[in-house]
């Protein structure tokens, strides 16, 4: 009988313990969201204050403060601005000298590439030419034939004034072109 009444006890006091844990959480909590509900109504009220806003309540000395406040923060803004701006002008000029960089570099690549070009160009026109050379000098390609009339000033008459032109400058036709007389003699004589 003695065990029954001191599990009832037992159980009892446990049982008030917790309903007395609850009661003071309750109270604890009931405190807790006044006293958050105070901060919420304050800082919305600052907050309408700081937005210009209900400020019929304040007397000078806080409107005195209210200003400070804003001026500092104000102070803060600017400051933090200029930091910004700062920061973005030296990024801004390492983008530019590293876009300069680039620029230098792609243009001394175009100008070895046209350097290169003009130089394959060059040895592509004088490759051409020592062709052009090499094939009039060939002996295939001029020829001077064995009957080339002989001219002689002194035996040639002239008949008429269009004779007489071709007698003061003779011309001999070899192939397509004209060999003045000069040519004609070196090569007869």
């Amino acid at each position: 009988m003695e065990n029954i009444l001191e599990r009832y006890e037992r159980y009892t006091y446990t049982e008030r313990a917790l309903t007395t844990t609850n009661l003071e959480s309750q109270i604890s909590w009931c405190l807790e969201y006044s006293k958050l509900k105070g901060k919420i109504e304050s800082l919305q009220r600052s907050q309408r204050h700081l937005m210009g806003e209900d400020l019929d309540p304040l007397s000078l000395k806080e409107l005195g403060q209210l200003e400070q406040q804003l001026e500092t923060s104000l102070k803060n803004i600017r400051t933090r601005k200029s930091q910004v701006m700062l920061d973005s002008i030296a990024e801004l000029q390492e983008k530019e000298k590293s876009l300069r960089d680039q620029n230098k570099a792609l243009e001394k690549e175009f100008l070895e590439k046209s350097k290169a070009k003009a130089q394959a160009q060059q040895a592509h026109w004088e490759q051409q030419q020592n062709q052009q050379q090499t094939s009039s000098s060939s002996p295939s390609s001029f020829l001077i034939p064995e009957n080339l009339p002989t001219l002689n000033m002194g035996t040639y008459q002239a008949r008429n004034n269009e004779e007489d032109e071709e007698a003061a400058h003779p011309q001999v036709r070899l192939g397509s072109s004209l060999l003045p007389p000069w040519m004609v003699r070196h090569l007869n004589g």
